[in-house]
């Protein structure tokens, strides 16, 4: 009898024991309810956990590569950048979008992607470092640089182009923009839809020594006391250079500029667009980067 009694607890033991293995939550439930007893026909009933909301990924952006700038030539007014292209699209108006590097140095490709060429840097002694952007594409600027390709002796020494990281710039958009037309004898500050004409009569380039057509920006604007004939008026340098001279004065650069002189009537100057004095005032006022077309 005691026998019978110890198989009976045992195999109520064992019983209970598969029920907690197999059926945990179904017994805290039931422990956990109230004291009123549930019907043995009624099936016990569970309340499931409301899931959790998943938290929203941050998108992780892949770093900008870095690149060693130590070997490639720095864009300046001095610069013979033969990897760099001319401006393939001259006539083109620009829309006053201009960048500037954010740290010292932002490399230039000559294409997106690759390894670039060259270096823009962040200020320079001669200017040039604000630039006009040409086309967008997705994470890229296609900007004028100053510099050229070639002098003119051995090849191409149009208006430079090149492309910047647009993570590596800063962007803004200059008020105003210079129109020059030779045959009609006129240049205009434009902005928006107000034009101001502030010369009717000056001076360009002759047949040998012509001023350079299409698209192009100041560069800086400096007084040049050592030019006697500006008579200490300032100079508007711009970005593009002479497309018959390597250089001029002895120096190695040949920069297009506005500039005062007595005589500003014509096709009598090496390049330089002569203009008179409330004209080179006007000129001077307006920021480096500013974009200037010049048609002939």
């Amino acid at each position: 009898m005691g026998s019978t009694r110890r198989t009976g607890r045992w195999a109520m033991v064992a019983a209970v024991a598969v029920l907690l293995a197999a059926g945990g939550a179904v017994l805290m439930t039931r422990l956990s309810a109230p004291a009123a007893r549930t019907p043995a026909s009624a099936a016990p009933t569970m309340t499931a956990p409301s899931p959790s909301a998943s938290p929203t990924p941050t998108p992780t952006r892949t770093p900008a590569p870095t690149y060693d700038l130590a070997g490639v030539p720095k864009v300046d007014v001095f610069a013979l950048i033969p990897a760099l292209h001319t401006d393939a699209h001259p006539s083109q108006k620009l829309s006053g979008e201009v960048v500037r590097p954010k740290a010292d140095r932002a490399p230039v490709f000559a294409s997106p992607g690759g390894e670039p060429v060259a270096y823009l840097p962040h200020t320079d002694p001669y200017g040039g470092t604000t630039v006009p952007v040409v086309e967008r594409r997705d994470g890229w600027v296609k900007v004028l640089l100053v510099g050229r390709a070639h002098v003119p002796s051995h090849g191409d020494a149009g208006q430079l182009t090149g492309w910047l990281r647009a993570d590596d710039v800063t962007t803004r958009t200059l008020p105003a923009q210079v129109e020059v037309d030779i045959s009609k004898h006129r240049i205009d500050i434009v902005r928006g839809d107000d034009r101001e004409r502030i010369a009717g009569d000056f001076a360009w380039g002759r047949e040998e020594t012509p001023t350079p057509h299409g698209r192009a920006f100041i560069m800086m604007v400096r007084a040049a006391p050592s030019l006697a004939y500006t008579r200490g008026r300032p100079v508007v340098y711009l970005s593009v250079q002479s497309p018959a001279l390597d250089g001029f004065g002895g120096a190695d650069v040949a920069v297009t500029a506005f500039h005062y002189h007595d005589a500003h009537s014509g096709a009598i100057s090496n390049g330089c667009l002569r203009l008179g004095a409330s004209a080179i005032t006007a000129l001077a006022a307006l920021p480096p980067g500013t974009p200037v077309t010049i048609r002939p």
